[in-house]
């Protein structure tokens, strides 16, 4: 059975979306869907390898369904093995006869253009209207010095490859993102000598990122080398080996459920939590203890509790995608929290810097933005204070999963929240608001 591509379109509620607020502390468990990072990863190393292979746990969201569309456009075949399974039947590469729309997805925009690249001739890239927005201009310069040419630096654009790439080294910036060296390095085991990719620039961020590329690659059989300060790796040419792949559910949406629990004085379990992992959403237990919190392995899953939480100074280079959870934490601490180190997402999916601080502030919370982060004073003994945003009384989402995180965790401490675009969880989570409703009931 051939597996169906589900449209990509989203669609935003004709009306806001209320938060639920509780009213009593959050005990149960909840299973997230797999890891977006490992899912994207694991199709394009499928598609790339030497035999049919499966995939178990799968998410199955907007940026899945947008690479999986990619992939089969560049010659993969996708089959549904049931709703847990899914087989990948690599097909001999050719450019795409129709624009690859890549959403606003970076893992497409970032992962499929090395693939076009292999697969020679042109190929178009389209997207959302803000996926101009985000950066892309290192990886194509990456591309270029293999002899791949671009109409634009930026989405849309059209990428035209040679019949086979030239070069082996390649030196790019990728400091604006860990995406453009995984990308990279994906495709690399089948450019023609291989790669040797060096960065120049800023520390990379979210490096957990570029680990879980490396260690992905190494279970598919490639040789490749890292040098220890992340600057430098090596990739030998040569096949990429068939293997089934596990999906880990998805730690970074799992940390909002687990902070739902804490948030309301009580403890909310995540199911199947690795103990060993590459996510960077795997921060979110260091970053509990600077603030008092604690994560706990239990039998039944991960969950994190604390009865005070505290102000701290938060570097979240690598893990910053939590940068919104971590918000929310800050509102209901005690002192004032500052987090650094993640100017780099004013590049997602959209300025998540700027959106929060104009967030929190309409809602009564005092925040600095800083250029590479936020200052939020906490609340903890003024949550009276707060009040459902100013203006329309809506939590404006900017389209951003993330960003529904935050909406949601705030609504637990601000009753008569309501969220404009909760819809556009279905990024990495398509039943977001139906499971976020659901753990509401948990005694």
């Amino acid at each position: 059975m051939a597996m169906s591509m589900p449209s990509d379109a989203i669609t935003r509620p004709a009306e806001p979306w209320p938060a639920p607020s509780p009213g009593h502390p959050l005990r149960t468990s909840v299973v997230v869907p797999g890891s977006k990072s490992e899912s994207n990863r694991a199709l394009v190393l499928a598609a790339l390898s030497q035999d049919v292979s499966s995939i178990r746990g799968i998410l199955h969201a907007r940026d899945t369904e947008l690479m999986m569309a990619a992939l089969t456009a560049l010659g993969t075949r996708f089959e549904a093995a049931d709703d847990d399974i899914v087989i990948v039947h690599p097909g001999p590469l050719h450019a795409a006869g129709q624009p690859i729309d890549c959403g606003l997805a970076g893992t497409v925009m970032r992962f499929i253009p090395p693939v076009a690249a292999l697969a020679g001739g042109r190929t178009s890239f389209v997207g959302d209207p803000r996926a101009s927005e985000r950066p892309l201009g290192p990886l194509l310069d990456g591309l270029h010095q293999l002899g791949v040419t671009s109409s634009a630096e930026a989405i849309p654009f059209v990428l035209e490859a040679p019949a086979q790439l030239g070069g082996r080294k390649v030196t790019i910036d990728s400091s604006a993102s860990s995406q453009f060296v995984s990308g990279l390095l994906l495709a690399a085991p089948l450019f023609p000598q291989g790669l040797d990719l060096r960065h120049e620039g800023e520390l990379i961020p979210s490096s957990p990122h570029i680990a879980m590329t490396v260690s992905m690659l190494e279970r598919h059989g490639v040789q490749i080398r890292a040098d220890r300060l992340g600057r430098h790796w090596i990739v030998e040419p040569g096949p990429i080996a068939a293997v089934d792949e596990q999906i880990e559910p998805d730690l970074t949406n799992g940390a909002a459920f687990l902070v739902a629990g804490l948030l309301t004085g009580g403890a909310v379990r995540i199911a199947g939590w690795p103990r060993r992992t590459e996510q960077p959403g795997r921060l979110i237990g260091s970053m509990a203890a600077l603030m008092g919190a604690t994560l706990t392995d239990t039998p039944q899953g991960f969950t994190m509790t604390g009865t005070r939480l505290l102000g701290a100074t938060l570097d979240l280079h690598d893990a910053s995608e939590l940068t919104p959870v971590a918000a929310a934490m800050a509102v209901a601490a005690r002192g004032t929290t500052a987090i650094g180190g993640v100017a780099h997402i004013r590049g997602h999916e959209t300025d998540r810097i700027r959106a929060i601080a104009t967030e929190l502030s309409r809602i009564g919370v005092p925040v600095r933005e800083n250029p590479d982060g936020l200052v939020i004073r906490g609340m903890a003994d003024h949550l009276g204070d707060l009040h459902p945003s100013e203006g329309n009384g809506v939590f404006a989402c900017y389209g951003d999963h993330r960003m529904v995180h935050l909406g949601a965790l705030l609504g637990l401490l601000v009753p008569g929240m309501k969220l404009d675009d909760v819809a556009c969880a279905a990024k990495t989570m398509p039943d977001f608001a139906q499971r976020w409703t659901a753990m509401m009931q948990g005694r």
